[in-house]
């Protein structure tokens, strides 16, 4: 079906990988390719010029798993040189810190930051300190601190408040560009998805020279219910783990999700928050219940030079570029590839981790590459000789 031409899924040989002991592999190292579109050289986020990650996990134990995770959209400024964003909040259970001033200006100024749910304050005060003290911005009395949250009280004593702002600057300060580490790492140290544990995760992609040549990445902290799909398959329900169990044959699909798109196309603030719309498709391709009690959120902006907000062309009325809208569909594609492949690699990274009131199992890849593989096979089949 052509629908399934863009949850494509290949599993040539996903036994070795399993057997060689060594760290959970990505989605598309297990053989599972998600989409039609190439990703960057790094599949994640920082293949976008200039964007960089930076993470803390505090130490970890039954009652402590949480951190911080920042996301730099460029290594200047950030308050002098702001970026142009789009925001959308798909079910505004949650708090998202610096969003009104998003939507209504259609910027960014600082760092992104997520947390866990009562952290906000310690990672935006983190925000405020770290924009205060870059040099020329001195005489700045107004931040508009961003940052995202998931509650992650399952494995993490949240009431206890571990993070600090010390925590959340050294998030900052240690933002690098090159690989990003997912699973249970960061923000998403305490996180769960499907029931399963599940963190941060990344995936990009690279549009052809034809379709602009754009690069566009995703972050995501997944934290959500519902049942999970992986190409069509739904695993959650093989599984038998999945939302509403009890009711339809105890869980809750309740969770949150933070989504935070970048790429170096030359887009509006308008068109940053239709970007942002896209990511709840590649949302939805997971399984997502989008429940009452979940807080699910997109943020999108463009690293390109000739959209950035300078202070000179802040000063008086300016000319910049626009990818018209007749040519943004391929970026609509993009992004929601490069999201349901972000969250794939966060399940698929994540390992068991016991916590504070429960514990969260690993995705049991071998059980659900089997699955994966007998679904291509049986596909294959049917393309050569029909039904």
């Amino acid at each position: 079906m052509m629908h399934r031409a863009f949850a494509l899924l290949l599993l040539l040989s996903a036994d070795p990988l399993l057997a060689q002991g060594d760290a959970r592999p990505r989605a598309r190292e297990a053989g599972v390719t998600v989409g039609i579109l190439q990703p960057g050289p790094l599949n994640a986020i920082t293949d976008v010029a200039g964007v960089t990650v930076g993470q803390v996990t505090l130490p970890r134990s039954r009652a402590v798993n949480t951190g911080v995770t920042a996301i730099l959209p460029h290594g200047g400024n950030l308050y002098q040189d702001k970026v142009p964003a789009g925001f959308v909040a798909y079910n505004a259970f949650g708090k998202f810190m610096g969003s009104t001033q998003i939507v209504e200006l259609g910027e960014v100024e600082t760092p992104i930051l997520l947390t866990n749910t009562l952290n906000v304050a310690e990672a935006g005060a983190a925000a405020v300190e770290w924009t205060l003290a870059q040099p020329g911005n001195e005489d700045v009395r107004s931040v508009n601190a961003v940052v995202g949250e998931t509650n992650d009280g399952l494995l993490n004593d949240i009431r206890g408040r571990h993070v600090t702002i010390a925590d959340a600057r050294r998030a900052i300060d240690s933002a690098r560009g090159g690989p990003v580490a997912e699973g249970a790492v960061g923000a998403g140290a305490g996180t769960v998805a499907f029931g399963f544990k599940a963190g941060i995760g990344t995936a990009s992609r690279k549009l052809p020279a034809a379709l602009g040549g754009w690069t566009l990445g995703v972050l995501v902290q997944a934290n959500y219910g519902g049942v999970l799909t992986i190409a069509g398959v739904p695993v959650g329900v093989q599984l038998g783990r999945y939302d509403y169990r009890e009711q339809v044959e105890d869980r809750k699909a309740d969770g949150s999700v933070v989504i935070v798109i970048a790429t170096d196309a030359p887009l509006s603030d308008r068109n940053l928050r239709r970007v942002a719309e896209r990511a709840f498709a590649g949302i939805a391709r997971t399984g997502s219940s989008f429940s009452n009690g979940s807080g699910d959120y997109a943020l999108a902006f463009s690293t390109a030079q000739a959209v950035r907000r300078t202070a000179d062309r802040r000063k008086d009325v300016a000319s910049v570029q626009d990818l018209p809208n007749d040519s943004i569909s391929p970026l609509f594609q993009a992004t929601i590839e490069a999201t349901e492949e972000a969250v794939l690699n966060a399940l698929f990274k994540a390992d068991t981790v016991e916590g504070h009131r429960g514990t969260a199992d690993a995705l049991p890849l071998d059980k659900v590459l089997p699955m994966l593989k007998s679904r291509g096979d049986a596909q294959s089949r049917k393309r050569l000789f029909g039904p």
